[in-house]
């Protein structure tokens, strides 16, 4: 399978992606970012990260009809019943990311750095359940 198509390699470029923001853009400043839009920027791009990892290891994409959006809740069943250990990271990943850096911009770098390591372990795992 080339590199480019395995989702799970897609959701690390993603990751990937979210720490150049940080680094490049988002200007640390001691223990806070400086510019809210480069943190929002980066939550997001992670989220969508774990997101790939999930829909590749979940299957969840395929069983939607065109054009529906997958909720949150639809991604906590499906892997409650695969591994119910891994909801409250999921949950975490889910509010750090999405909610506290992508919608308000938390600028606590070590916020965005607990998001990040979640984001990485929830990608992990999602690697070790799929199959192409």
């Amino acid at each position: 399978m080339p590199e480019s198509k395995n989702p799970i390699r897609e959701a690390e470029r993603y990751l990937d992606n979210a720490k150049t923001i940080l680094s490049e853009k988002a200007g640390k400043e001691g223990k806070y970012y400086s510019d809210k839009k480069y943190v929002r920027m980066a939550g997001h791009t992670a989220w969508c990260g774990v997101l790939t990892a999930l829909d590749a290891a979940l299957g969840i994409k395929q069983k939607l009809k065109r054009g529906q959006r997958t909720d949150f809740q639809d991604y906590q069943e499906a892997v409650s019943k695969m591994d119910k250990k891994m909801n409250r990271p999921l949950l975490n990943t889910y509010e750090t990311l999405h909610l506290t850096l992508g919608y308000d911009g938390n600028l606590n770098y070590n916020v965005v750095q607990s998001g990040l390591k979640e984001a990485q372990h929830i990608i992990d795992w999602a690697g070790k359940h799929y199959h192409d």
